[in-house]
């Protein structure tokens, strides 16, 4: 694990905030000259934990969207199983993010689509396909009560 120290964090934290600030704002905000910060982001980005920016839009505003929270269980356990079905995951834009879990299920998915019946038509591929899936159980999710801001640093 990378060892951080104070000043490191505080970019952190104000990146995580406002990935727009420019060196010289956020340089002033943690209380260093331009180049010091600069270099600092540069190595962060470099050691790959800076690992990208990314704007915040209100999805909802522009398409329609519903978020399902899905439970995949796999009917076999074999690392190409595993493998197929992250693959899977990866190249599907609907599937917003993915984790295996431990616990009953696989997986747990966060999944963007227009309506239920394309939900309905995604998990019916997925369990009629190669990829081993034996169930999916899913939860809509009704109210966002908190967006990801950031890690506590």
């Amino acid at each position: 694990m990378e060892t951080l120290d104070r000043l490191d964090r505080k970019i952190l934290a104000a990146l995580q905030r406002d990935g727009r600030l420019t060196n010289a704002a956020l340089a002033e905000a943690v209380s260093l000259s331009p180049s010091a910060c600069l270099a600092r982001v540069k190595r962060l980005e470099r050691d790959g934990i800076i690992t990208g920016y990314q704007a915040g839009i209100a999805i909802e505003k522009i398409r329609p969207a519903l978020i399902l929270y899905g439970e995949v269980t796999l009917k076999r356990h074999l690392p190409e199983d595993f493998r197929a079905i992250e693959q899977l995951f990866a190249q599907d834009p609907r599937v917003l993010d993915a984790a295996e879990i431990s616990g009953k299920s696989d997986y747990i998915v966060r999944v963007i689509v227009a309506d239920m019946a394309e939900w309905r038509d995604l998990t019916a591929g997925w369990t009629s396909g190669p990829w081993q899936i034996e169930r999916v159980t899913s939860a809509v999710a009704m109210h966002r009560t908190k967006a990801f801001s950031g890690y506590p640093l």
